[in-house]
Formats: structure tokens, sequence, C-alpha cells
């Protein structure tokens, strides 16, 4: 069971998101009910690690097995959100992942994956374009660029 819930036309989610970053780009997604980028990742269920969460849902997701390299933040925003019109308050936490022992490079610079009977874009977004782009989270629009320069990591195979 997701730990999520609405009550009237307030939603509460805990949620997890995938950094996943290469050569200054970051993997960004969106689908058929999303006019807007956002990253991937999605809802911790009861019981569940903020951790396991995340791996499961890049798991679905993408059909890779990343790792884990570090939390980067955790963000409570209240917003309304733009497809189901509820407003939303929501605590998430951002983990940094590594993808080098995986093959998601290899899918390009753009690339659709099917999860279940949804269909998901995904595109490597350079940190420059963030700031022009309907993307979520906005604080992450500024923050990408506070990041640490060994934390934007070059994960491109050699």
């Amino acid at each position: 069971m997701d730990i999520s819930y609405t009550s009237g036309n307030e939603k509460f989610n805990y949620r997890v998101c995938a950094m996943i970053i290469s050569d200054n780009k970051i993997l960004a997604m969106h689908d058929e009910r999303s006019p807007y980028y956002y990253l991937p990742g999605g809802r911790v269920q009861m019981g569940e690690t903020a951790e396991s969460a995340v791996i499961r849902e890049v798991e679905e997701e993408l059909n890779i097995s990343p790792k884990i390299i570090r939390p980067l933040w955790i963000n409570q925003s209240f917003f309304t959100e733009d497809v189901d019109k509820l407003n939303y308050h929501e605590i998430c936490i951002y983990f940094l992942m590594d993808i080098s022992e995986t093959d998601l490079l290899e899918k390009g610079e753009k690339f659709t994956l099917r999860e279940g009977r949804h269909v998901h874009d995904f595109e490597w977004l350079p940190f420059e374009r963030l700031s022009n782009e309907y993307f979520y989270p906005i604080f992450l629009k500024k923050e990408i660029y506070d990041l640490p320069e060994h934390l934007t990591i070059r994960t491109e195979y050699e």
C-alpha cells in the first residue's frame, strides 16, 4: 500500500526520486498524463524503506538495476497538480543513483519504455535547459547547479 492518501481536494504523498546524472544532463521523463517533465521515482509503500522504494521504482520504470550513491535532498512541497487539480502536500527524498553497471546510456538521448499500461518517454536534459522547461520539482532548476563537482558524475561508457 502506497503511503499516500486523499482527503477532499487535498492529497499527501511520501515519494522518492532518482537523480540520474551523466555529463551534466539529468534523466527526466513524462507520460501521456503529464504535460511536464519529472524525475523517475514514485511512492514509498507502507513498511518499505526509501532506499528500497527508489530502487524498485527505477527497476519498474527503466528496466535497470541501479545503485544508490547517496541521498541528496529531502524536500517538502505544497502544490496544485496540473493533471488531477488536487492540492498536494508531498515529502520527497531525492537519491543520486549510479547507473554505470547498466545499459541505460545505450538507450540514447530520448527513448520510450512501457510500464504496465503506461508509456513513459525519457530524455537526457542538459542542466541549462531545465530553467526553460516545464519541469518539476521547480527547486531543482537552481539546486542542480549547486551540487559539488564530484557529484555531477560522468557515467558514459569509455
